[in-house]
C-alpha cells in the first residue's frame, strides 16, 4: 500500500518570550461587551517611531522586520506582522531588555486597540487547510477499542509518532514510511485474531514477571499487597494453570512467619484461594529444599476454568498488618539478606518475587460470547445463513469502522477476504476474522479526509462528526452521532451543542485530560527525567508515578468536572496518597489509594504546586530557572521563548574546587552576558520565584548543596516585584484572559489538527471573550471553538 500522506511544511509564528500579558482597556470594555477605548492611530504611530522604528526600518531591516512602511490607518492588510509584534509587546521583548522602554499604559493601550482593530477588519481567510490525516497510535488504539473491544497498549503495537508542540494528532507531522504501513497491518491482524478468538487454540505460555509490571497495568484491590495485575487474553473457553515461581520462603523465611493468604483474581472475581506459612507449614520449612518445594506445589499449576477475552488478573496476598505502616520499616541488614538468601524484612513480606505464569488453554471447550463477539457477531450463521451473515457482519463493521455508509462494491470487495479463506479451508470466524483484519487495514479506516463543500468549505455532516469526535473522545463518532450526521441532522442549530455537551459528560472525554492537557502541558514524559540517586535517595519509580496520577487526577477534576479553567493555576485541592503527602510534608493521610484533600499551604496550589510540574522543568541534579521560566512562557501564557542559539554556553554545572553557589548566583553570572540578558532578563524572574522548590518537588529553604539561604524575590518584566511562588501565582491569573487565551490557542490547534496561523487569531479572542461570561468554563471554551470557521470550514 503506497503512503496517502506527504509532510507539509508549516508556517511557524515567530514566538518571543512573553511574560505577564496585558490587555488594555479596550480589551477589557470588548470582554465585558462594550466597545473598545480606541486612541487615534497617530498616538500609537508615535509609540512605535520613538521606542521601535529606530530598528525596525526598511533600512536596518533587525530581525528581517520593517515596520516603517507599514500604514496604521489600515493594520488589518499586514495582519500577519502585527500579530507577531502584539506577541512581542505583551512579552517585553520588543523594545528588548535594556532598550528604553515605553509606559506600561501605552503598550497596553496598543495592543487593545490593535487587537480591537484586527479583530473587527479582518480580510484574511477564516481557515486553513489539513492534508489527508493518518490516525496516530493513540487515536487507533481507541478506535479499536470502540470497535471491537480489543486493549491494545499504543507503546507495544506502533512506533511513536512525529508531534508539534508536544501534540500528535498534528496532520502534517503524520508521516508514513513503508514500515510504518507494514506495523499497522500487522497490528489489524493481531487485534482482529483477538477479538474472534480461537475455539481450538493451541497450549501456550505466557509470563508476566514483576520487573516488567512494577507499575501494575491492572491497580491492585484495596486490602491486597505484594502482588501483580496485569490483562491477559484467554483465546478460548477452557482450563488455564497459573505457577507462582517464588513467595520468599528461603532460609530466614519471613513469608512463613504468620499465616497469610493468596489470591488470584479474574475480572474482580475469586477464583483461588490459599494459604502460606504459620504453624502448619513451619515442619515442612524445616525439612529444607524438599519442605520448601512441597510449600511451593500448592502454587504451581494452579487449574482454573476461564471464559475466552480479555480479562483482568490480579495476584496478590491479603494480608493483616504486622506494623502500623510499613514506610519507616527499613534497614540496611535486611537489604543484604533479601539479595542473598531471599528473605524480607518485616515490612516486605508477603510479595510475589519472579512473577506469574500462566499456560493454556487445555481442553477447549470454544468460545462463549465475549465483548468483542458481540460486537463484531451482529447476526447467527445458523439461523440466516452464513453468506449472508457474513456480508451483514461485513458492512456493520466497515460502516463503523470508515465512519460513513458503505456502498455495495465496498461491501463485495471486503466479503473477497472471507471467501478467499473459505476456501481454503477456514471456518467461519476465520473467514470474519480476515474480513476484520482487511478492514484495519484500509486506508478508508486509517487516514481521515475532510474534503467540505466545494463552494464555501464547510465540513458536511460526516466530516463535521468525525472532527468533533476525534477532538472530544480521541475516536471515531458512536452510533448516535454518526445516525445525526448521516441524516443530515447535525448541522441543524442547536444539534452540535447538544452532541458536544453529550460527549463532554461520557468518560471517554477524559481524552482532553490524557492526550491533551498532559501533552500541552509536557506531563506526560515524566520517564524522561532521571533524578539522581545520589542526591535524590529517596527518589523511586513508585514516587514518579504518584507524580503522574497526582496530575492527572487534579487536572481531570479542573476540565471533566467543567470548571473554570483558571482553577488550573488557583484550585486549593490536590490528590494525594500517604507517599506523596509525606514526601509534600502533609500529614494525616494513611493508606497507598489517592483521594482528595484540601491544601492549607498555599504554596501547593495549582499546577506551580504539583511535583510533576517542578521535576519535569529540573534537570537531574539541580533545579533550573530558566526552564521553569520558559515552561510558564509557553504552557500558561502561550508566549514560548526563542531557543537558544547552537552556539550560547548553558552549562550551570559547579566547577570542580570552587565554593558552592546557589542556582541563582550562578544563573546572574550567566545574565552579564548582554546578549544573554535579552532573553534571560525574562525568563528568569519566573523560575527564580520556583526556587523554593527543589528538583523533585521538595519544599525547601536552603541551599543543601551552597548551604546557603535560598533567595525567591524577584521583579517581573512588568516591573512588579514579588516574593515567591505564591505571589508569582497571584499576577498570573491577575488578568485571567491572558491564561485562558494560551490554553484556547492549544485546544483550537488539538482540535483542527493543525498549528494555528495569523488569520485564527481573532477566532481565539473572540472564543475567550465569550467563554469570559460563562467564568472561561471548560465547556465554555470547547463550545467556541466547535461554532468557529476554523473548525466548520476547510481552507479553499
Amino acid at each position: 500500500m503506497k503512503s496517502l500522506l506527504h509532510a507539509i511544511a508549516l508556517l511557524v509564528l515567530i514566538a518571543s518570550p512573553a511574560l505577564l500579558q496585558t490587555r488594555a482597556a479596550g480589551q477589557t470594555a470588548a470582554i465585558q461587551g462594550g466597545p473598545p477605548a480606541a486612541a487615534a492611530p497617530n498616538q500609537h504611530q508615535q509609540m512605535l517611531n520613538t521606542y521601535c522604528i529606530s530598528c525596525h526600518n526598511s533600512r536596518a531591516n533587525t530581525g528581517g522586520l520593517a515596520l516603517d512602511g507599514l500604514n496604521l490607518q489600515d493594520a488589518a492588510a499586514n495582519a500577519e506582522i502585527w500579530e507577531k509584534a502584539l506577541r512581542k509587546l505583551r512579552g517585553h521583548l520588543m523594545p528588548p531588555p535594556g532598550s528604553p522602554q515605553p509606559a506600561q499604559k501605552d503598550v497596553d493601550s496598543f495592543v487593545g486597540w490593535m487587537e480591537n482593530t484586527l479583530d473587527t477588519n479582518s480580510r484574511g481567510p477564516k481557515s486553513g487547510r489539513v492534508p489527508i490525516q493518518r490516525l496516530n497510535r493513540t487515536e487507533y488504539v481507541a478506535s479499536v477499542k470502540a470497535l471491537v473491544g480489543v486493549d491494545l497498549k499504543a507503546t507495544d503495537v506502533l512506533p511513536q509518532d512525529g508531534q508539534v508542540d508536544g501534540f500528535d494528532n498534528i496532520a502534517a507531522a503524520l508521516t508514513v514510511s513503508p514500515a510504518f504501513v507494514s506495523q499497522y497491518i500487522a497490528a489489524g491482524r493481531q487485534v482482529a485474531k483477538l477479538a474472534v478468538g480461537n475455539p481450538k487454540a493451541d497450549v501456550a505460555s505466557t509470563k508476566y514477571t514483576i520487573a516488567a509490571n512494577s507499575i501494575p497495568e491492572v491497580p491492585l484491590p484495596l486490602g491486597t499487597r505484594g502482588g501483580i495485575g496485569f490483562k491477559h487474553n484467554f483465546p478460548s473457553d477452557g482450563e488455564y494453570r497459573f505457577t507462582i515461581n517464588d513467595l520468599l520462603i528461603g532460609i530466614y523465611a519471613s513469608t512463613l512467619e504468620n499465616q497469610s493468604t493468596l489470591v488470584i483474581m479474574v475480572d474482580g472475581k475469586t477464583v483461588f484461594r490459599q494459604t502460606i506459612g504459620g504453624p502448619e507449614d513451619w515442619p515442612l520449612h524445616a525439612k529444607g529444599p524438599k519442605g520448601r518445594a512441597q510449600i511451593m506445589e500448592r502454587f504451581s499449576k494452579i487449574p482454573i476454568q476461564v471464559e475466552a477475552g480479555v480479562r483482568d488478573v490480579v495476584v496478590a496476598f491479603i494480608d493483616r498488618s504486622h506494623v502500623e505502616s510499613p514506610h519507616n520499616v527499613a534497614d540496611p541488614f535486611f537489604d543484604i539478606l533479601t539479595l542473598s538468601c531471599s528473605c524480607a524484612p518485616p515490612g516486605r513480606r508477603n510479595r510475589l518475587v519472579d512473577g506469574v505464569v500462566i499456560s493454556g488453554p487445555f481442553n477447549p471447550r470454544g468460545v462463549s460470547r465475549t465483548l468483542s463477539r458481540d460486537l463484531i457477531f451482529v447476526c447467527d450463521p445458523n439461523a440466516e445463513g452464513e453468506s449472508p451473515c457474513a456480508r451483514k457482519i461485513t458492512e456493520n463493521f466497515a460502516h463503523r469502522a470508515f465512519r460513513r455508509p458503505v456502498t455495495a462494491d465496498e461491501v463485495t470487495r471486503l466479503m473477497q477476504f472471507y471467501e478467499a479463506s473459505r476456501k481454503g479451508g477456514g471456518t467461519f470466524d476465520q473467514g470474519i476474522e480476515q474480513m476484520l483484519a482487511a478492514v484495519l487495514a484500509s486506508p478508508n479506516f486509517l487516514y481521515r479526509t475532510i474534503e467540505g463543500v466545494p463552494s464555501s468549505g464547510a465540513l458536511t455532516d460526516l466530516e463535521l462528526a468525525s472532527r468533533l469526535s476525534f477532538f472530544l473522545w480521541n475516536t471515531g463518532p458512536d452510533q448516535e452521532l454518526l445516525t445525526l450526521a448521516e441524516s443530515g441532522e447535525l448541522t441543524k442549530p442547536g444539534a452540535m451543542e447538544k452532541q458536544t455537551r453529550r460527549m463532554l459528560a461520557d468518560p471517554k472525554a477524559s481524552s482532553l485530560v490524557t492526550n491533551f492537557a498532559m501533552k500541552w502541558l509536557n506531563l506526560d514524559s515524566l520517564d524522561s527525567v532521571k533524578p539522581d540517586p545520589v542526591l535524590f535517595p529517596g527518589f523511586n519509580d513508585q514516587l514518579r508515578r504518584d507524580f503522574s496520577i497526582e496530575a492527572e487526577a487534579f487536572v481531570s477534576s479542573i476540565l471533566l468536572e467543567d470548571r473554570s479553567v483558571v482553577d488550573l493555576v488557583t484550585a486549593d485541592h490536590t490528590f494525594l496518597n500517604d507517599r506523596l503527602a509525606k514526601h509534600y510534608g502533609i500529614s494525616g493521610i494513611t493508606g497507598p489509594q489517592f483521594r482528595r484533600v484540601t491544601l492549607n499551604n498555599k504554596e501547593r496550589f495549582g499546577l506551580l504546586g504539583k511535583a510533576a510540574v517542578l521535576m519535569r522543568t529540573s534537570y537531574a541534579d539541580r533545579t533550573s530557572p530558566v526552564v521553569r521560566g520558559a515552561w510558564v512562557m509557553d504552557k500558561l501564557l502561550g508566549t514560548p521563548p526563542t531557543p537558544p542559539p547552537p552556539d550560547t554556553a548553558t552549562d550551570l554545572s559547579q566547577k570542580a574546587g570552587e565554593q558552592p553557589k546557589t542556582v541563582r548566583a550562578r544563573l546572574e553570572l550567566h545574565r552579564e552576558k548582554a546578549s544573554c540578558r535579552m532573553c534571560h532578563g525574562v525568563i528568569d524572574p519566573t523560575g527564580l520565584a520556583l526556587e523554593n522548590f527543589d528538583a523533585i518537588g521538595v519544599w525547601r529553604t536552603v541551599d543543601e548543596q551552597a548551604k546557603a539561604p535560598i533567595d525567591v524575590s524577584t521583579v517581573l518584566p512588568n516591573g512588579v516585584a514579588i516574593n515567591g511562588v505564591v505571589e508569582l501565582r497571584a499576577q498570573l491569573v491577575d488578568r485571567p484572559e491572558m491564561f485562558v487565551d494560551a490554553v484556547t490557542e492549544r485546544l483550537m490547534m488539538y482540535a483542527i489538527n493543525r498549528k494555528l496561523e495569523y488569520f485564527d487569531m481573532p477566532q481565539v479572542r473572540s472564543i475567550v471573550r465569550a467563554a469570559a461570561t460563562e467564568n472561561y468554563k471548560l465547556s465554555s471554551i470547547v463550545l467556541g471553538i466547535v461554532n468557529s470557521d476554523a473548525f466548520r470550514k476547510q481552507g479553499l
